[in-house]
């Protein structure tokens, strides 16, 4: 999977701006039901917003980093306690990075 580039990017993160979080991340931290969740929403739709649940952006990157890791996805950005999560689909890809 090649590195997104800054312009890739921000098209996802336009992509992204109306879209609402649909996998949440709580204090319980990277629990495996909450990867399960996130690549079933990747598989679904490519683009999906993740809400991490902790005060400390050091650690809300570790987990966005793990959590990234953990379904093969990519970090397209993050704002606060968002971060936005990209991974192309194997089939029948719908996004088509600029």
């Amino acid at each position: 999977m090649a590195v997104l580039t800054p312009k890739q990017k921000q098209y996802l993160k336009g992509l992204a701006h109306p879209l609402s979080p649909v996998v949440r991340l709580g204090r319980g931290g990277l629990r495996e039901t909450v990867v399960a969740e996130a690549k079933k929403s990747l598989d679904a739709h490519e683009l999906i917003k993740v809400r991490i649940e902790s005060d400390d952006s050091a650690q809300r990157k570790a987990l966005a980093e793990r959590l990234a890791e953990a379904t093969g996805a990519q970090i397209a950005g993050s704002i606060g306690k968002i971060v936005i999560l990209y991974r192309e689909r194997d089939e029948d890809p719908e996004i088509r990075l600029p």
